[in-house]
């Protein structure tokens, strides 16, 4: 089986903050996080909680097993 890519998810999530015109500080406002979270994972120091995955696919409208990087849309 293979691992969490803490990349995969740092770049997804970027690209749909990104996309969406949006900074850090608002994603992480907007979904009651710390701005140290969103960067963290962003650059793949940290992985999300379960709770946070959850938060992030229904802010982007997209599924957790896009963001985990097990399906590509």
């Amino acid at each position: 089986m293979d691992e969490f890519d803490r990349q995969v998810f740092g770049e997804r999530l970027k690209a749909l903050r990104t996309d969406k015109n949006i900074g850090q500080n608002l994603l992480a406002k907007e979904l009651g996080l710390s701005n140290a979270s969103i960067s963290y994972w962003e650059t793949g120091k940290q992985e999300p909680t379960a709770a946070a995955l959850f938060k992030l696919a229904k802010y982007f409208d997209v599924s957790s097993d896009y963001l985990l990087g097990l399906k590509e849309d």
